[in-house]
């Protein structure tokens, strides 16, 4: 399994912005979804975005479409989480997935179950606060 690490966390202001990296230790692109989940305190796991470069494709959550980006770096192995006009409503752990597939019958809904990725990071901290 790919291994993943994240980074970009912290601590940002209501209204702020933030990008979140996540390192992959082998090419992703061709054949890889790659997804970002978040979870907060008390709450359940939920997705965020998801990418599927082989087909050109994004994903988002109601939650953060039309205010987030999901992106990749190609030649660094990196996908990216750019994330704008924050509120409270998006602190959370983030967390980088991914999953070897280049099958094109995958539904949207089926890649937005956690359950659907095999390899995860150990998530980055992300607290909006004043």
């Amino acid at each position: 399994q790919v291994q993943l690490a994240e980074s970009g966390g912290g601590l940002v202001h209501p209204g702020g912005s933030l990008r979140l990296s996540c390192a992959a230790s082998e090419r992703t692109f061709s054949s890889y979804i790659m997804g970002w989940f978040r979870q907060a305190p008390g709450k359940e796991r939920e997705f965020v975005a998801a990418v599927r470069w082989i087909y050109g494709s994004t994903y988002y959550a109601d939650a953060v479409k039309g205010r987030s980006t999901i992106s990749g770096d190609q030649a660094k192995n990196t996908v990216q989480l750019q994330m704008n006009s924050l509120t409270s409503e998006d602190t959370a752990v983030y967390y980088c997935a991914a999953r070897r597939s280049t099958f094109s019958g995958i539904t949207s809904s089926l890649l937005q179950n956690g359950n659907f990725f095999d390899s995860w990071g150990h998530g980055t901290q992300v607290t909006v606060a004043q």
